[in-house]
């Protein structure tokens, strides 16, 4: 073989590597982006970090600070879509080292066995009212994507921000007590809510005659209620709902009110107080033992700020340590960041959910419970003159 064509031959050959080379560091890389795309962005997203364009500041939440083991918080996440966060496997995975990869949920499974939602403060203002009016029914207030989202859910869950109630007298030295026509119930009926926490700084602006009127008519309109009551037995109670074969439990506490008259007690109506937090944790551990998922729906904070206070954090944790799943904040007004502890989310604040009032930002929180895990999604969504909106 001459010189020529042996160099002839062995350039192909050369040639032919670095096509095949080529080949496979295309295919490598758009594997790999492919598998970044898919998950490993997402994950990112999960891990609470800001993705490209959104800054903490920009989302108007905190970051979060240190946990427990030293590693840092789940910080801010708001997106105009709906974005899914990790779950309780692939948190616990974290704390412990473990890969991603070992924790990745089953794609394929679908929708969970059960999903609950939830939302943050409700309250039928005059601006919701005119809304609601104007358009004839619930489509004036919540757009068609949030409906959906309801209609879908098996348990839709939210704070009720007033009593209702045509009777009373506005509790003094009080700058906003709210009070809503008993007829009104209707308005939560529409918007499919299942249950309602009763733990705030509002259910009793108009006295003993507002809480126990709203327990009535609650129970009245079938739409369940937690954390007030005619005395700290009903207060305290959990509520249960079988669902999809599993048992899901809810409790509602305040840790916002406005004197020690508030508070429920042995012969007088009141809300579930959680100031001191070994009665609510008591009362986690009993509820636990009766059912298969446990959520605490529980009003903190500092109205408008948006970073939870130490003492959020610190009442979390004790009710995660006592038995609860997931726990939920409201009273902020504001969105306020979900963080992890022990693979569990604490939730510090939805923000208004239907209000309308002058803070437009708020979301929905869906929970899927599957036999493979739990699964949050966080639904962003907008609220003016009285009507919300997916983002």
């Amino acid at each position: 073989m001459s010189g020529r064509r042996k160099r002839r031959r062995t350039g192909r050959i050369v040639g032919l590597c670095l096509l095949a080379v080529l080949f496979l560091a295309l295919t490598g890389t758009a594997g790999w982006l492919l598998c970044f795309g898919k998950t490993g962005y997402e994950e990112k997203l999960a891990g609470h970090e800001d993705g490209p364009g959104f800054t903490a500041a920009e989302n108007g939440k905190s970051a979060g600070g240190k946990s427990e083991n030293g590693k840092p918080e789940d910080g801010p996440v708001t997106r105009p879509a709906s974005i899914k966060l990790k779950t309780e496997d692939q948190a616990k995975a974290e704390d412990k080292g473990e890969s991603e990869e070992s924790v990745r949920p089953d794609e394929e499974k679908g929708r969970g066995d059960v999903t609950l939602l939830f939302a943050g403060d409700v309250y039928l203002s005059g601006h919701v009212l005119g809304a609601y009016d104007r358009a004839g029914g619930i489509k004036g207030i919540l757009d068609e994507g949030i409906r959906r989202e309801i209609e879908e859910a098996d348990i839709f869950i939210a704070n009720q921000e007033f009593p209702f109630t045509d009777r009373g007298t506005p509790a003094e030295n009080k700058e906003f007590t709210f009070r809503i026509p008993t007829d009104r119930v209707s308005i939560l009926s529409e918007m499919g809510i299942d249950l309602v926490t009763l733990a705030n700084n509002h259910i009793l602006d108009y006295g003993a005659e507002g809480l126990l009127d709203s327990l009535l008519v609650l129970d009245e309109a079938g739409i369940s209620h937690v954390g007030a009551g005619k005395d700290l037995e009903q207060a305290k109670k959990a509520e249960i709902f079988e669902v999809g074969g599993k048992t899901i439990g809810f409790l509602g506490v305040s840790r916002v009110y406005m004197d020690g008259s508030w508070a429920a007690g042995r012969n007088h109506p009141g809300v579930f107080s959680t100031y001191d937090s070994r009665q609510a944790a008591a009362e986690i551990r009993a509820a636990r033992e009766n059912c298969d998922y446990l959520a605490v729906y529980v009003h903190w904070g500092v109205e408008k700020e948006t970073a939870p206070k130490d003492y959020q954090r610190t009442m979390g944790r004790e009710y995660i340590d006592a038995g609860a799943d997931l726990v939920i904040g409201s009273h902020p007004h504001v969105l306020q960041e979900i963080e992890y502890y022990k693979g569990k989310p604490i939730v510090h604040s939805l923000g208004n959910f239907v209000f309308g009032s002058s803070i437009p930002e708020t979301e929905l929180l869906k929970v899927e419970i599957t036999e493979g895990g739990v699964l949050l999604t966080e639904i962003p969504c907008v609220s003016s003159g009285g009507f919300t909106k997916m983002k």
